[in-house]
């Protein structure tokens, strides 16, 4: 088993203690107070390597920012076309018609999938209505 550095360790606790999905920039801001000497290009270079080894999962770039999720058990995403909101969305799996003619389809087995449903949160579906309620005045 390797071995971790403190600083690789407290990204990693970091990663697994939220549900937000975060950026590299809210991890780096998370830990700044506790590792004075912790620079920005020390999380990117440890988020690349957990990335490689499977420790942490990117759920990719969202309005222009690579988010992560310490979470590597297969499940799904909802993201939020607006505020960029990540939350995970869990037991919901293909059926078993649409992988199989996906498979056939494609001549690819599927192991398990990892879909992204892209939408409006609720937060941002009000604050949408409340400015168009707001015009109607």
């Amino acid at each position: 088993m390797e071995r971790f550095s403190k600083k690789r360790q407290a990204i990693i606790d970091c990663l697994k203690n939220t549900k937000t999905h975060p950026t590299a920039e809210w991890i780096y801001n998370e830990l700044k107070p506790k590792f004075k000497d912790l620079s920005l290009a020390t999380v990117y270079r440890n988020l690349k390597e957990l990335k490689q080894s499977g420790d942490i999962l990117s759920v990719g770039t969202i309005l222009n920012k690579e988010r992560f999720d310490g979470t590597v058990l297969p499940h799904s995403h909802a993201i939020c076309s607006k505020c960029g909101k990540v939350f995970d969305v869990e037991n919901i799996e293909l059926d078993s018609e649409t992988k199989k003619r996906i498979q056939k389809k494609y001549k690819f087995k599927i192991d398990y999938s990892n879909i992204h449903y892209v939408g409006i949160c609720k937060e941002c579906e009000n604050r949408l209505k409340e400015k168009n309620n707001k015009g109607d005045i």
